[in-house]
């Protein structure tokens, strides 16, 4: 399972702002203020070819304070869960007391840990970083984490000291791997409970019973499954005990062991910022999508038509995503479920070889050509496959650095229709070949071939 880091330190020492680099997201509050994060913010950082989730902690300093007391809980809690610890401390401040209070406590967890000097911009490194040697931790690595600054130096040391990520039972290889996702009380258990035919995982009308992504093994029509049912993710500011914030992290653990990712969706309250929010994560995983919308049999003809207006409005970024009709109580639109989720998988699986894709490209680059890039067009001459879950297809030409995301999302849409590459996301790279007459002084410019062209069919038609 996918290993988990905490950013840790006292407030304002930039501990979101690096979140936010890691995570290549602005999913942390960053402001030019203490105090500003209290609760626990998670992600995904996804380099390096490892996968981790980075936590963001509140800051430790003055515990007199009741909602200081409480920070310092939760960045506790933080700690207990964590694989490595990475202690942030800031240059321009200083070695404060705080910060040796802070690393104490750190070292009594056991856990290998990091120290980052952050906010060296515009600072001499050796310099700001010698008074930290005092911490006795080794190495000590500045960082700008606002200018993204010995990020990469930074990664370098932390990913070793990650543990290899594992299957979480046995069970998890004996078939395709199903994460049940969705808000809390939206009908996952019960759904599993009910194509298992039995009370497997706990049920209850009040939200949030599952705390831990619960591994089945199922089988259905002669195929193998496994179910992983996790706990409801619900929005943050309604998330009130440790043990039920710390439900998201197992989620996102699970959505990265899955190879399909099962969307519940409750019908009667239709799509939700929170929906919206999981099916971000699942793209960002890159896993095939399937979505279910339980309790359709509770709904009359005019609200099953609002709420499926609803879905193709709020959904239209993902509309390759199939949607089925179900109730997981009464057991009723489970053979169509199933169907949707082997053939997500399929073509999650799919490979394609170089002469058919490279035939699909140049279809599409005859219908549609990209934008000019500075006055010309950028050529794609051929394409490869890259590799699957998701299907990712690279793309070998020149001028493709600056292809507007529009053309991109048009290359997508092309490959999955012509390949029916069903309820799975498609994900294209591109690579400039270099141009191999670079550094020839005795090669023609294009306008100068173009120039000697009219030329020579003037002279043509003289004679």
């Amino acid at each position: 399972m996918l290993p988990v880091v905490a950013l840790v330190g006292r407030p304002n020492v930039g501990k979101s702002t690096l979140f936010n680099v890691l995570t290549r997201s602005r999913d942390a509050l960053v402001a030019d203020m203490p105090g500003v994060t209290r609760d626990r913010h998670y992600g995904v950082c996804r380099r390096r070819d490892r996968a981790f989730v980075v936590v963001d902690t509140g800051g430790l300093g003055d515990t007199t304070q009741s909602l200081d007391v409480l920070t310092a809980h939760q960045v506790r809690m933080a700690v207990d869960e964590s694989n490595v610890l990475l202690l942030i401390v800031d240059a321009r401040e200083g070695l404060s007391p705080i910060d040796a209070s802070v690393l104490q406590e750190l070292r009594r967890s056991g856990k290998p840990l990091l120290l980052a000097v952050n906010k060296i911009d515009g600072l001499d490194p050796d310099v700001a970083v010698a008074e930290f040697a005092a911490l006795g931790i080794s190495p000590v690595l500045p960082v700008a984490a606002s200018h993204g600054r010995g990020i990469d130096t930074l990664l370098d040391e932390l990913v070793p000291r990650l543990p290899e990520q594992q299957e979480p039972q046995d069970i998890a290889d004996q078939g395709i791997r199903i994460a049940v996702l969705g808000r809390p009380n939206v009908g996952k258990s019960t759904l599993v409970n009910r194509l298992l035919g039995e009370d497997r995982v706990v049920v209850s009308e009040l939200p949030g019973t599952t705390r831990d992504a619960i591994h089945v093994p199922l089988q259905r029509d002669g195929k193998s499954y496994v179910l992983i049912d996790t706990a409801g993710v619900r929005r943050r500011a309604r998330v009130e005990q440790a043990l039920e914030k710390f439900s998201v992290i197992k989620t996102l653990q699970a959505l990265d062991d899955a190879e399909v990712a099962l969307l519940m969706l409750d019908a009667q309250e239709g799509v939700t910022d929170q929906d919206l929010s999981l099916i971000g994560y699942v793209l960002d995983a890159g896993r095939a999508l399937v979505i279910a919308l339980n309790k359709w049999d509770g709904l009359d003809r005019d609200t099953r038509r609002h709420c499926q207006v609803g879905i193709d409005r709020k959904l239209e970024f993902a509309a390759w995503a199939p949607v089925v009709t179900l109730s997981a109580l009464q057991g009723s639109g489970f053979r169509e479920l199933m169907r949707a989720i082997d053939r997500a998988h399929a073509a999650a699986h799919r490979s394609l070889g170089t002469p058919v894709l490279t035939r699909a490209l140049e279809q599409a680059y005859a219908a549609y050509q990209p934008p000019l890039v500075r006055g010309h067009v950028p050529k794609l001459r051929y394409a490869h496959f890259g590799g699957n879950h998701p299907p990712t297809i690279i793309i070998h030409g020149s001028r493709t650095q600056h292809i507007a995301p529009a053309y991109v999302r048009y290359l997508e849409n092309f490959f999955r229709k012509r390949f029916h590459l069903y309820g799975t996301p498609v994900r294209v790279h591109f690579r400039d070949g270099e141009n191999p007459f670079a550094g020839r002084k005795n090669i023609l410019s294009g306008r100068q071939l173009r120039k000697r062209k009219r030329l020579l069919q003037h002279v043509r038609g003289k004679h």
